[in-house]
């Protein structure tokens, strides 16, 4: 996680668990406030990303472990984030939500060490494209109304499905020590090449199952605080790079991926804001949200022109985190 954004991503998190927490002694039941059938919410989330993977293959005589570590930093993106909630029954919902956006730039750093983790070489490239959508199907209940209509806690569980699609154009090297890996040789630093040109494509999707808790507190008959959090206790991680400049010499990688990786872990996403009605059934929606992910475990597949070759996972992060807006509707 970029060490910038870390107490922020901490404090959202944490602070959503104890909002929920707090909200569950929030008074003695009270008379079950009328609501409406169906809640609809179309919105923005302003975010930022960084995601980061590294691998072992210190197997392999003169190399180091993290072999080679990739970071895509500072990737912004604006998520177009629709949302709908629907009453099977006084105490039973469905939720479904989803969202779509455009990658709005952001860096890729390449690191390869040698043994004894010696800085063989780093390069770096932009981040041109490509793109990210989500969908979160989530089923739940109601287990708690505060007193004098202040609010609610609602418990839930569901799938997360995170799609999300990097394009790195160009390379600049940074630094190259020939002496860090003997066998193999990189560009003098400084050597700026392929411009223009995609040199990778980076897919990742999380597959995961989430588990938390919706809240709201209502300060005014207009004003209410807002917050959910969910535990993703398993996640699955696909992610398939296309190396476009590895197509021949002893190095060559097919197309269809390059590398694959394969992997599970945990995660946790957080949101944190405030709900202000203009109407009894329209408001406006504003806060902050994040979302990580984290594998514990997996492989790395390189997939060669005559053979592959597999070795340990040591690092897969995803971090995305924004300032939220939106309309809300009940009917």
């Amino acid at each position: 996680m970029n060490r910038r954004w870390r107490p922020v991503c901490t404090v959202v998190l944490c602070g959503a668990m104890t909002f929920a927490m707090i909200s569950v002694s929030a008074g003695e039941e009270g008379v079950p406030e009328t609501r409406q059938k169906v809640e609809l919410t179309a919105g923005t989330w302003i975010s930022v990303g960084d995601t980061r993977w590294a691998h072992d293959a210190s197997s392999v005589a003169g190399l180091g472990n993290p072999t080679s570590k990739l970071t895509y930093k500072d990737v912004g993106t604006n998520v177009i984030d629709l949302a709908g909630k629907f009453w099977f029954s006084p105490t039973v919902f469905g939720r479904l939500n989803g969202g779509f956006a455009d990658i709005g730039g952001g860096r890729l750093t390449d690191d390869d060490y040698g043994s004894g983790q010696r800085l063989f070489s780093r390069t770096t490239s932009n981040v041109s494209g490509n793109n990210m959508y989500y969908i979160n199907a989530d089923i739940g209940g109601r287990v708690k109304e505060f007193p004098n209509h202040r609010g609610y806690l609602d418990l839930f569980g569901g799938y997360q499905y995170w799609h999300t699609q990097y394009e790195a154009v160009g390379i600049t090297q940074v630094v190259c020590d020939s002496g860090a890996i003997p066998s193999l040789t990189c560009a003098a630093a400084g050597t700026i090449s392929n411009q223009g040109e995609t040199v990778i494509t980076n897919t990742m999707n999380w597959h995961s199952i989430r588990v938390g808790s919706s809240t709201e507190y209502r300060l005014t008959r207009r004003l209410s605080l807002i917050g959910t959090a969910a535990l993703i206790p398993l996640s699955i991680i696909e992610n398939k790079d296309i190396h476009h400049l590895r197509t021949s010499g002893p190095d060559a990688l097919q197309q269809n991926p390059s590398i694959s990786m394969l992997g599970f872990g945990i995660g946790a996403d957080a949101d944190l804001g405030a709900r202000f009605m203009f109407t009894k059934n329209i408001g406006l929606n504003v806060g902050y949200r994040v979302w990580w992910s984290h594998a514990i475990d997996g492989k790395v597949t390189f997939h060669g022109v005559s053979s592959s070759a597999e070795y340990p996972l040591v690092q897969f992060d995803s971090l995305r985190h924004g300032l939220t807006a939106g309309i809300n509707v009940t009917f």
